[in-house]
């Protein structure tokens, strides 16, 4: 399964269920598509067409992801290894 988190300006933002376990995020969009670590830092792991503009652009919704992975383990009362 590959949920999707969000879709903005063409751009979609989603995961694998199964995937490995090192918190991530893929976007496609019509241009290519991109994978970025999310922690401990955003960090683009795999770009395939996407320009410098693009990847910018996407960066700065990555963040969105990270503070919103943030909130979230903090409402939930998490208390595993605080990997950020």
């Amino acid at each position: 399964m590959s949920p999707t988190i969000f879709r903005e300006k063409g751009y979609r933002f989603f995961f694998f269920s199964r995937e490995e376990e090192r918190m991530h995020v893929h976007v496609l969009s019509a241009d290519g598509e991109a994978k970025f670590w999310l922690v401990p830092e955003l960090e683009l792991a795999k770009n395939h067409r996407l320009s410098r503009q693009q990847l910018r652009q996407i960066e700065s919704r990555a963040s969105l992801i990270i503070l919103g992975a943030q909130i979230g383990r903090h409402n939930s009362g998490y208390q595993g290894e605080d990997r950020t």
